[in-house]
């Protein structure tokens, strides 16, 4: 796939065969991209940071597999609540910038509201 416009279309197309919009609610598609998330984190939870930072083939083919799941469920629920992703992405992109002036935070990792 090229782009989310695709992803989202080719999703739509695989849930209508299915029958699964009735299940695609915002609260349910929500839990599952947390579980999912939760999945992902699962895999990264008692390494190392040099671990995790220079995993093998099997754990990256295993984060490759939980990343894409997160994908599906935050393009579909975008999808369901009508929100542009990269609008979105780039509203708040904008946002942080302003309050994470370069400048001002440059190798801290305070929240904006600490400085």
């Amino acid at each position: 796939m090229r782009d989310l416009e695709e992803l989202k279309q080719r999703q739509r197309a695989f849930v209508a065969e299915r029958d699964w919009e009735q299940f695609h609610s915002p609260k349910n598609l929500a839990m599952a991209l947390a579980v999912e998330a939760a999945e992902l984190v699962e895999l990264f939870q008692w390494l190392t940071e040099q671990q995790s930072a220079a995993p093998d083939e099997a754990l990256r083919r295993r984060a490759a597999e939980e990343l894409a799941d997160v994908l599906w469920f935050l393009v579909r629920i975008a999808d369901r609540l009508d929100i542009d992703l990269l609008a979105a992405a780039g509203e708040k992109f904008a946002e942080n910038e302003r309050k994470y002036p370069a400048a001002r935070v440059r190798g801290q990792s305070r929240k904006y509201d600490e400085y």
